[in-house]
């Protein structure tokens, strides 16, 4: 790979992001990491998981505190019910309320089955190698740092 190779693909990452930021606009103190949690919840419980903080980070694989603290307000707010299981009082489990699933089907299914077809010459191998070379980037940066002298 060349510089100039390595220089382009951050400028994809960058048209990638801006790409993100015009996602329709989300309700008054809603994140966009909102509906990524709606969707991993409902997600897994259709796989027939009890979700549980754990779950959520190791799907995301963001750190268990931030999660802990993104459900808890999401809790607050209406999208999602923490049940403290009856045999372990130690675990809770996370669902997604009705609130929680409308908005996700109003800001992800609908919004995404608009998308598709305006996707349609967007081959999935092409969408499989985008995956995985924004994924070995992220990995790459976070895991080693590179600084200037």
């Amino acid at each position: 790979m060349t510089i100039e190779k390595i220089k382009a693909m951050f400028d994809a990452c960058y048209l990638a992001k801006r790409s993100r930021d015009l996602l329709p606009p989300l309700p008054k103190g809603v994140t966009p990491s909102y509906i990524h949690y709606l969707d991993v919840v409902e997600s897994l419980g259709q796989q027939g998981v009890s979700v549980k903080v754990s779950d959520i980070s190791d799907a995301l694989d963001i750190p268990r505190p931030g999660v802990t603290r993104t459900v808890k307000e999401m809790e607050t707010k209406g999208y999602l019910h923490k049940q403290t299981s009856e045999i372990d009082g130690r675990v809770t489990y996370i669902t997604v309320t009705d609130e929680g699933r409308h908005m996700l089907q109003v800001y992800s299914e609908q919004y995404f089955n608009r998308l598709l077809p305006l996707l349609e010459d967007i081959s999935e191998e092409d969408a499989e190698c985008t995956i995985r070379t924004i994924e070995k980037l992220y990995k790459v940066m976070s895991e080693r740092s590179v600084t200037i002298e």
